[in-house]
């Protein structure tokens, strides 16, 4: 049985569709086009057959499968939509307001129970960051952040709170995915020169001493991203401030940490200084990918000891995502970046392809693992809205722009359920598409009016970093100390071989017209003078040195800097040689 071919829901402010993926392009058939413009949310479920949008009317739930209206809620003005792992329950979030007296307002946040229609809970959750409850993956237990406090409800029981996790000025948490025992990272920000930590727990054992299972402490954080892997073994935590005190960042100051549930912790090096720009796991859980730096940005990629495994140099992007299926890598600019994208094979660190979706500001994987889109959206870009469907090898398969004075605010793919696409293998060669791949235009550097009219000078800001393996090769591995002294004995014996036959006169050497080794190499008798003939033995190795660099660049190889100045030292090199010879 063929896959599915995966939906994209595309919403603006010409209302909400959904669109066929590859290889359509279409318009849902079953889907009926939502033409209200006041489209402010929509959402797919996490195994992508339910679908939820709010029209400034009600919010509609429909099954993605034939479209058949499930859910119809009368709350107009809701901005937050979100459904739990299970689709058991669906929560929404309106803006708090209270009255014009100053009385408290009603509870903004609702939970309904997918089954019956009915509000199964209402809570007053005043802001919106990290305005949805948590929920584990199978649903065993719910949380929420309330004044200083984490509340657990299990099997969405909400008229009980079954457990609490205290922490004195507890901001954020974030449980952990996969089955059943759930961990929790909790984050407390310092104050009045104690330092912020991120602690581990497993549920629901909070209470006593030991309880935590990990415990990471840092300065210098304002706030903090927490990121568990996929199989709940590890956290990293990126920790920001507002401002870099030193004056070199606009952005303030990022540090990476790494802590396990095993207790173990540590500081992610990175070997360039600038903002942290973007973190991202793998799929396997085993490895992590750091974009970082002042541009041009460096990105490495970590193992679980925090050792950088392969460097992919540097490079204008500020965006890592890894496939659905972990096997590829795209590293990418945008924003205020030109939207350049490299795609890698990750098991080989060998590029597919570069292609460039200029003024994207969104970047998403098709759940296949073999398509992207990438977007145009309002407010970050007013102007030129659209979304353009590529094929990771570079080929643009589709592109979409929306009609005149309209706005392009958000597009997304239909999820799927883990293993409905198998991983495929990678191809390198692009496949074939009917839509021309756009070419963006150079970019012309500023030059000031004095030197418009002057030859250009090619001159870098920098020098690219190409990319690197990190991983130690196989010939390093530690030798032992009684190979290391023959090792040595060998190169001894060897040079000392070299040097006597270096010292041995040789037969005269006639210059002609078939021997282009220039006269200077020729050895020459002797001057009479020891210290003369020291010096021409030294001049005439440095010469021979040179023509085996002149070799290698005649062949093609590229040369260092210090390498093309010893060439040019070539003709003041024959005339000292000549000068010592005629006595001069």
């Amino acid at each position: 049985m063929a896959p599915p071919i995966p939906l994209l829901a595309v919403r603006g402010s010409d209302g909400i569709h959904l669109v066929n993926g590859h290889p359509k392009f279409t318009d849902s058939e079953t889907f009926p086009r939502d033409p209200s413009k006041n489209c402010k949310v929509s959402t797919f479920s996490r195994d992508g057959k339910l679908f939820g949008w709010c029209n400034g009317e009600a919010v509609n739930i429909v099954s993605t499968a034939d479209s058949k209206l499930l859910h119809t809620f009368d709350l107009p003005k809701v901005i937050g939509l979100e459904f739990s792992p299970k689709n058991t329950i669906v929560a929404t979030w309106q803006t708090y307001t209270t009255g014009k007296d100053g009385t408290a307002g009603v509870p903004n946040l609702q939970l309904y129970d997918l089954k019956t229609g009915n509000c199964v809970k209402s809570f007053i959750q005043k802001n919106m960051q990290n305005w949805c409850p948590h929920w584990a993956d199978d649903e065993s237990i719910c949380a929420r952040n309330v004044n200083n406090e984490v509340h657990f409800f299990e099997k969405n029981v909400f008229d009980t709170i079954a457990n609490k996790l205290h922490l004195q000025k507890v901001s954020d948490f974030v449980l952990s995915p996969g089955e059943h025992p759930c961990k929790v990272a909790v984050y407390v920000p310092g104050s009045k020169g104690a330092p912020s930590f991120v602690r581990l727990y497993q549920y629901p054992n909070f209470s006593g001493p030991h309880s935590a299972l990990a415990n990471k402490s840092f300065f210098k954080a304002d706030r903090v991203t927490m990121l568990w892997n996929a199989k709940a073994t590890a956290v990293l935590v990126t920790a920001s401030t507002d401002v870099d005190k030193t004056g070199a960042s606009y952005y303030g100051e990022q540090t990476l940490h790494y802590i396990a549930v095993n207790g173990e912790s540590a500081v992610v090096q990175l070997p360039k200084n600038g903002p942290i720009y973007d973190v991202v796991w793998n799929r396997n859980a085993t490895e992590f990918c750091v974009v970082y730096g002042f541009m041009p940005a460096k990105a490495t990629v970590f193992n679980l000891k925090c050792d950088p495994i392969f460097d992919f140099g540097t490079g204008p992007r500020n965006a890592a995502f890894y496939s659905p299926h972990g096997h590829i890598l795209v590293l990418a600019g945008f924003g205020n970046l030109r939207g350049q994208m490299e795609v890698w094979d990750v098991k080989n660190y060998k590029l597919i392809s570069k292609p460039t979706a200029s003024d994207a500001t969104f970047f998403s994987w098709c759940p296949n693992g073999e398509h992207i889109v990438t977007a145009t959206c309002s407010p970050r870009l007013r102007v030129g809205n659209g979304y353009k469907i590529w094929h990771y090898t570079g080929t643009l398969l589709h592109k979409y722009d929306v009609p005149a004075n309209t706005e392009l605010w958000q597009v997304s793919w239909q999820p799927f359920s883990s293993g409905v696409f198998p991983a495929k293998a990678i191809v390198y060669q692009a496949v074939p598409g009917d839509i021309p791949t756009e070419e963006p235009k150079p970019a012309q550097a500023y030059r000031p009016p004095a030197l418009r009219n002057k030859p250009v000078t090619s001159y870098k800001l920098h020098e690219d970093e190409p990319p690197q393996s990190m991983k130690p090769q196989s010939t390093e591995k530690t030798v032992s100390k009684t190979a290391l002294k023959n090792q040595k004995k060998r190169e001894a014996k060897k040079a000392a071989k070299q040097e006597a036959k270096a010292d041995e006169p040789a037969a005269p050497v006639l210059q002609s017209a078939q021997n282009d080794v220039p006269a200077a190499l020729a050895t020459a008798p002797t001057t009479g003078d020891p210290e003369t003939d020291k010096k021409l033995k030294n001049l005439k190795k440095k010469l021979k040195a040179i023509e085996q660099l002149k070799e290698l660049q005649a062949s093609g190889k590229p040369l260092e800097k210090n390498q093309m100045e010893k060439i040019q030292k070539e003709d003041a090199l024959l005339k000292e040689i000549e000068e010592l010879e005629l006595g001069v």
